[in-house]
């Protein structure tokens, strides 16, 4: 759709300068958060680390070791999952029909978070849950195989609590989804409370998201399933955008409604499991970054920009949650969730103005 108001060269224009921004700001970001720390780190040492190493020096100095080997892997990792969230919950929003549809309201979130925990329960044992995810193949295999079990099992449940009259039932998939989501919270804590006391502190934290894990050897499993993904939503733009105007409609077009939900929704929980298992539960993306697209381009199912805005939201919440606090640093999902409350309440405020 265009924009109402608009010319042909005023849509140019506007459409130049959000990539023009979008284009600096995905250049700057990184650059700029990575000079954010414990240890603060002046942009321009920054900027000769990172073209050091491009030029395939190796890093050396304790300050290019910093910016290298701790900050960076954690920037990409933060920008691949705010990335993969705010995708998902445009998806979610459209092929439920719901605005508020997201991973953590739907219970995706809380699913992979208990799925994971388990498999540290089970193959970490009591006493070796808080190094469970330095071991290798119990963080690059299993544990994702975990969350996205845990995912799959909120999304079938919320399905079946919904029945085939999925269309007509958009806030009872809403409901369902936040009474899953309870469930799963709840059996996640008691798992927990049987848990030691260090380790339960440890897995406390990760369920609540954090980036401080992220290592440029992890990153391979969360880059690679995020663009598959996105690749293949790409792929099915056309009949998830037809789906906006109603499950009638689309079945005119030749669409097979039931399956294409079914699938997106279930690539949505791959997307969230592998997410969860890397950085723990991060909620509120999904939810906020896709409105502001659409504030930002009203009209548009603009997918790869809302991916963009997202993580690069993601990257600056990382930095409030290593910078807020002296030597000590605050659980990602704790500061999304206060901001995503307050988001949350803006737009019901806006809408009730409306």
């Amino acid at each position: 759709m265009r924009s109402p108001g608009l010319s042909a060269s005023e849509r140019l224009w506007r459409g130049l300068l959000l990539v023009t921004g979008f284009g600096v700001l995905s250049l700057m970001t990184p650059l700029l958060a990575a000079s954010f720390g414990a240890a603060h780190i002046d942009f321009n040492q920054v900027v000769d680390v990172v073209l050091a190493t491009l030029g395939g020096e190796r890093p050396s100095s304790v300050t290019a070791r910093i910016v290298m080997e701790l900050r960076m892997p954690r920037i990409v990792l933060a920008f691949i999952a705010g990335f993969g969230l705010a995708i998902a919950g445009a998806v979610l929003q459209t092929v439920t029909r719901n605005p508020l549809a997201d991973p953590y309201l739907f219970g995706i979130s809380s699913g992979a978070s208990f799925g994971a925990v388990v498999v540290l329960t089970l193959f970490g044992g009591a006493g070796a849950l808080s190094n469970a995810l330095s071991i290798s193949w119990l963080g690059s295999v299993s544990l994702p195989m975990g969350a996205f079990i845990g995912a799959s099992l909120a999304v079938l449940m919320v399905l079946a609590l919904c029945g085939r009259a999925m269309s007509t039932q958009i806030e009872r998939m809403l409901l369902s989804g936040v009474a899953i989501s309870f469930m799963f919270g709840a059996l996640t804590s008691l798992l927990l409370y049987f848990s030691g006391p260090q380790a339960a502190a440890s897995v406390l934290f990760w369920s609540l998201g954090s980036f401080a894990k992220a290592s440029w050897s992890g990153l391979g499993l969360p880059l690679l399933v995020v663009a598959g993904a996105t690749v293949i939503i790409l792929l099915f733009k056309r009949q998830i955008v037809a789906m906006k105007a109603g499950d009638e409609t689309a079945h005119t077009l030749g669409i097979d409604v039931q399956r294409l939900r079914l699938a997106m929704l279930l690539l949505c929980s791959l997307i969230t499991a592998v997410l969860v298992a890397n950085c723990g539960g991060i909620g509120f993306v999904g939810l906020m970054i896709p409105h502001m697209v659409r504030l930002l381009l009203p009209g548009r199912f603009a997918l790869l920009t809302t991916g963009l805005v997202g993580g690069l939201f993601m990257i600056w919440v990382d930095v409030l949650a290593r910078c807020l606090l002296s030597y000590q640093e605050l659980p990602i999902g704790i500061i999304t969730a206060v901001i995503g409350s307050v988001f949350f309440l803006f737009i019901l405020g806006s809408k009730r103005r409306g």
